[in-house]
């Protein structure tokens, strides 16, 4: 494995949760922690990209949305990474393509918000990433109504594992997802920098 890239052992399942992190915030903790619980997780990986290609304004600097992640996600299960900068993908579905040939045997599930599942069918090669792992979404304030009736949802409905199934998706071979009806936390980035409340460092 290459110097400065996260550890990980065949048979281990790790959670992806990818995105600009800007900034990262109690939210995404929140969600992090239901994720490992309620779906068996060995670890968690937090992707901090170096900028979100649906996004026309770039992000503030990658080292200090790091900086920030780990102010408010301590946890010995979850590794805060820049990890698509040292790749050089920009693309999750080309991200996940170099993860399964860097750590084989190690089976990846990619976790989301359902106010990422509304737009997925914006996202490059969308289809081909419920292809290549496992994917769990969590319930985000508003959210629930419009995740499940998107574009997305429909087109791979018949992949969909029930809730209390969810912890059969870490072995679920893909395309396989689930929907996940967590405690809500109406947190999140842009009401933040709304505020006023995230200065990079």
């Amino acid at each position: 494995m290459k110097e400065g890239f996260p550890i990980a052992r065949p048979g281990q399942v790790i959670g992806l949760l990818g995105g600009s992190f800007d900034p990262a915030h109690d939210g995404h903790a929140h969600i992090t922690r239901e994720a490992l619980k309620r779906l068996g997780l060995d670890r968690v990986w937090w992707l901090v990209s170096p900028g979100n290609p649906l996004k026309t304004k770039g992000p503030a600097p990658l080292e200090d949305r790091l900086a920030r992640a780990r102010d408010v996600m301590d946890d010995p299960r979850v590794t805060l990474t820049g990890l698509e900068a040292r790749l050089g993908t920009r693309y999750t579905h080309e991200t996940l393509k170099r993860l399964h040939a860097l750590y084989p045997g190690t089976r990846f599930v990619w976790l989301m918000g359902a106010d990422n599942l509304a737009d997925f069918h914006r996202w490059d090669n969308w289809r081909g990433i419920m292809g290549l792992c496992p994917v769990a979404v969590l319930a985000r304030p508003g959210q629930r109504i419009s995740a499940r009736m998107s574009v997305a949802a429909r087109f791979f409905r018949r992949n969909r594992l029930r809730g209390r199934e969810a912890m059969r998706l870490r072995q679920a071979p893909p395309p396989a997802w689930v929907f996940l009806n967590v405690p809500l936390n109406d947190l999140s980035s842009s009401s933040i920098r709304a505020r006023g409340d995230w200065a990079a460092r």
